[in-house]
This record gives structure tokens, sequence and C-alpha cells, in this order.
């Protein structure tokens, strides 16, 4: 059984919380937080603590922080030559304090305290300094997931840039979406069939090949006639360089 301190009380640090707890082969053994009182609804007290000098002993020490934290929380802890590791997709290893050996494990998925996830279809990327470290990290993450990869640092970078892509960036068109929908008198919920089926799409086809719409068609008319529609500067500017990627994205084809 793998024995682990979480360190962090934001989106990742909940999410993993549970993971853990639901793992018969891993031992939660503290959660360090600034703030206790926001993991009071997942933990009991006397896994809690706010202060550095009470952290126990384990196998493994989870930053589950924000980014530009991890370095500066790192150099805090009260321990050397102990396994710590990371869970940002952008942040380099050798960020985390050399005092104690280093590792990465980041869960790739968009993480909110209020949509719980099924962690078992989580890709989990690791990374370590040594094979024993690695192998340690690999067991944890197979405890709580059963997709797990090894990923060095500028390849968890690229992944991170892509999932901003295909994540953050898609989330705020259906922003821009809804938004038009609302401008419009329109229920959002009647583009949910379309988003779902998109989504689909690229399971068993590739994003090329399940691209549709006027500017895969290169259809100038109805390209302009939606130029005119949109009003909104930042709307138009976004609709004229996406179809210009797709147009160009096609030549190159």
């Amino acid at each position: 059984m793998t024995k682990v301190v979480v360190i962090g009380a934001g989106n990742v640090a909940q999410h993993l919380i549970v993971a853990f707890k639901e793992s018969n082969q891993i031992e939660l053994v503290q959660v360090v937080a600034r703030d206790v009182t926001k993991l009071s609804h997942l933990l009991n007290s006397s896994l809690l603590t706010s202060s550095f000098s009470e952290i126990k002993k384990a196998d493994v020490y989870v930053l589950a922080v924000n980014d530009t934290a991890i370095e500066a929380v790192s150099k805090q802890l009260p321990f050397s030559n102990q396994l710590v590791v990371h869970t940002s997709g952008s942040v380099a290893m050798t960020d985390l304090d050399s005092n104690n050996r280093k590792g990465v494990f980041y869960p790739l998925q968009t993480f909110s305290k209020t949509k719980a996830v099924n962690f078992k279809e989580i890709p989990i990327c690791l990374e370590a300094e040594n094979e024993a470290d690695y192998k340690t990290l690999e067991a944890l993450a197979k405890s709580c997931s059963d997709v797990v990869y090894s990923v060095s640092s500028t390849q968890r970078k690229a992944l991170h840039v892509a999932a901003v892509f295909v994540s953050n960036f898609v989330n705020h068109l259906y922003a821009i979406g809804n938004e038009i929908c609302q401008e419009n008198q329109l229920d959002f919920d009647i583009l949910k069939p379309l988003i779902t089926e998109t989504a689909n799409k690229v399971q068993l086809l590739s994003p090329t090949a399940a691209q549709t719409g006027p500017a895969k068609r290169n259809d100038t008319t109805t390209i302009n006639s939606h130029l005119t529609f949109l009003k909104d500067h930042n709307q138009k500017e976004i609709y004229k360089l996406l179809t210009k990627s797709i147009i160009d994205h096609e030549k190159k084809l």
C-alpha cells in the first residue's frame, strides 16, 4: 500500500483526495492546506493540518498547488531525500527543490469542485528522476487510474498546450455560442446534441477527418454572411482567424 500526503486544497487536490480515498491500494496519510476548512467535507479533522512542521511520514508527497507556488512550497518542506511530486502540466520537474527526490504526477483532465469525474478514465502522466521512484509513482497511478503514461517535461508541456486548445479554448467558444443564442432569444440547449456528436466523432475519426462546416468547404458566401451578421468585434475576429486556420489547414492536405 502506497502512503501519500497531499499538499493543497484546490480543484486538483480535492479530486485527488477523492480518488486516493476510493483506492484500497493507497493510504491517504494526511492533507496539508493553508485553509483546512475547505476540505472538512472530504476528510476527518485528524487527517488535516495547516502546519508543515506536522507533516507525517509518507512514500509520496503530492504538491497539488498553483503552478506559481510549486517551487516555493517545495522549499518549505521540513525533510530531505523524500519523493516529492507536483501535478502541473506546464511546470518542469526540475523546478522542485533539490533537497528531495523529484517527480511529476499529472492527471490530464479539466477539474471543477462541483463536477465529479471518473478517475479510472483519466490519463496520468508520470516523470521521475530514477527508475525506483518511477515505479512507486506508476503503482500509485495504477491504483486510481487505468490510463498511465511516461511523459517527459518537454512532452508534458506540449500536452498542456494541446489541452488548452482542445479544452479551454473550446469551452470559451461554447461561451461565445451561448452569448449569440442569448442575444437572439435562443436556448443554448439546442446546440448540445451537436456538441456531443462533435466530441464523439473524434473518438472514432481524426480531427481532420471529422472537420465540417463552411470553412472546410471554403464556402465564401456563407462565411461572409456570418461575418456580416456578427456585430461584436471579438467574435468577428475569432471567426475570421479560425476560418483562415481551417482553410489554410485544408490547403496543406
